[in-house]
């Protein structure tokens, strides 16, 4: 009979603190990325917040059209927000990969204390996707009605990513 590859419950708490160590780490690199990519070419998705909150690609004559922001600065704001909300959940996603790591090796109940920036950080670029793109973009300024300038599915892939990170995140450990 071949052993398990798995040998004792240290072996186990092992394997499954690096997984949810390393979800937390790959969304903190995801964050880093794309706020680094919006800080180096900001032109690319301020067109794309410039054109949902103008409302200029929804369905012509919508009754929603009055929502339409067309005011420049305001624009600005908004993209400058999300920014400031991913490089903000980058940190947060690192902090909460490092405090995994820093008790990796530790007792349940601490590495459980540990996990606790990493909810904060999953949650936070969760409420990202939901509340700016979904909510604000999709449903406010109608982001769905364009064909050009519709980020639902991206927001949504990413919610859900994050959604399933969280659950993995959260699983108890066994108590051997």
């Amino acid at each position: 009979m071949n052993p398990s590859p798995i040998s004792s419950p240290a072996d186990s708490h092992f394997i499954v603190r690096w997984c949810k160590l390393l979800l937390v780490a790959s969304v903190a690199l995801f964050f880093t990325v794309v706020a680094f990519n919006n800080i180096t070419d900001p032109n690319s998705n301020y067109q794309f917040v410039r054109h949902v909150l103008s409302m200029d690609s929804t369905f012509p004559g919508n009754r929603g059209q009055w929502r339409a922001i067309s005011w420049p600065v305001a624009h600005i704001v908004f993209y400058a927000g999300i920014i400031v909300w991913e490089v903000f959940n980058a940190v947060l996603c690192w902090w909460a990969a490092v405090k995994l790591f820093r008790a990796r090796s530790a007792s349940v109940e601490a590495f459980h204390h540990a996990k606790r920036v990493g909810v904060a950080a999953i949650t936070a670029g969760m409420l990202l996707w939901m509340v700016a793109f979904l909510t604000v973009g999709g449903e406010w300024f109608l982001m769905w009605q364009s064909h050009i300038w519709n980020g639902q599915d991206a927001a949504f892939h990413m919610f859900t990513v994050e959604g399933v990170i969280l659950v993995i995140l959260l699983l108890p450990e066994a108590v051997h």
